[in-house]
């Protein structure tokens, strides 16, 4: 199945008092065994990215790469692994600069991953742009598109060869794209049909809205073009993490709401999930076997589930 995002309830959405009420049937326990796997996964470092890293290195995989921009992040998580996991399990991790803005990187990184490793049992793209401002990149595209979708397409394509050959040859592969349930935020007219209605200047929610949305097509899009031809052992799956105590809702936030900020940075943190709790429905579509066969398409948002938009 192509998408899978956890319930749109105050338990699945929030940590703190609201955990008590989650009816969530998967639990870190649950992770099972990652033994000789390889995995990719972007923001790999810090936020959900981190407690993702964590969960699959305690799961003994083989070897981890995180594709990042900030190389000293990424050696205070690796500190933190070695302190938590020991030193051997933080030698798994392979950091590789990556910044999802620079398509041409992107490529780059993802023939270096194909270089280097000849197999690939999970990629995560985690990393993104949180609700922040209107920007346009070096390309001349909206950031969030950007950097929370096109980034991750481009490194998907790349990496598709290396995730075909490990589907055929050591059964599930997966592929997890983080989106969230604040696709709904884009707006009704969304048709992704040009650049220009793109670099519309929407505001913070929506924008960020929109490429999650993106994701969520996309994996409707791969699971019909390729799960479903020929590769019914490479599967992806959209995810929603909740609403998580990371940088971009303590930090980033302030950007575009410097006063409203202060409520979902300081006031909501008692609620919010942590990182692992944050990281349990990526670490749910990337690892867990018993219910994939099984689980229901995501009745999504109209604008998302309008067959005539989603096909084109």
């Amino acid at each position: 199945m192509s998408s899978l995002l956890m319930g749109n309830t105050i338990a699945e959405n929030f940590g703190g008092p609201a955990k008590k009420l989650s009816t969530s049937q998967f639990s870190l326990e649950d992770v099972p065994s990652q033994t000789g796997k390889v995995g990719v996964v972007t923001g790999g470092s810090e936020g959900i990215g981190y407690g993702i890293t964590h969960i699959l290195l305690s799961r003994d995989i083989k070897k981890l790469y995180i594709l990042s921009i900030s190389e000293d992040i990424v050696n205070d998580a690796k500190k933190s692994f070695a302190h938590e996991l020991g030193q051997e399990k933080a030698d798994r991790v392979v950091w590789i600069k990556c910044d999802l803005s620079d398509w041409a990187q992107t490529k780059r990184v993802a023939e270096q991953i194909k270089d280097s490793t000849d197999r690939l049992d999970i990629l995560v793209n985690n990393a993104g742009r949180g609700i922040m401002s209107y920007e346009l990149t070096d390309y001349g595209v909206d950031r969030h598109m950007a950097v929370n979708h096109f980034g991750h397409v481009i490194l998907t394509t790349y990496l598709l060869p290396l995730l075909k050959k490990s589907s055929q040859e050591h059964g599930l592969t997966r592929i997890v794209m983080q989106s969230s349930n604040a696709h709904q935020a884009a707006p009704e007219d969304t048709k992704f049909e040009s650049l220009d209605e793109l670099n519309q200047d929407l505001g913070p929610n929506a924008q960020y809205g929109r490429s999650k949305l993106a994701n969520l097509l996309y994996s409707r899009y791969f699971n019909r073009e390729v799960t479903r031809k020929g590769f019914s052992n490479l599967i992806i799956n959209a995810t929603h993490p909740g609403f998580v105590s990371t940088r971009q809702s303590k930090e980033h936030i302030h950007e575009p709401y410097p006063l409203a900020g202060y409520m979902v940075s300081t006031v909501m943190e008692p609620f919010k999930k942590d990182q692992f709790e944050g990281a349990m429905s990526a670490a749910f579509a990337a690892t867990a076997t018993q219910f994939f066969r099984r689980i229901p398409l995501l009745p999504c948002h109209a604008r998302a589930w309008k067959p005539s938009l989603s096909r084109s």
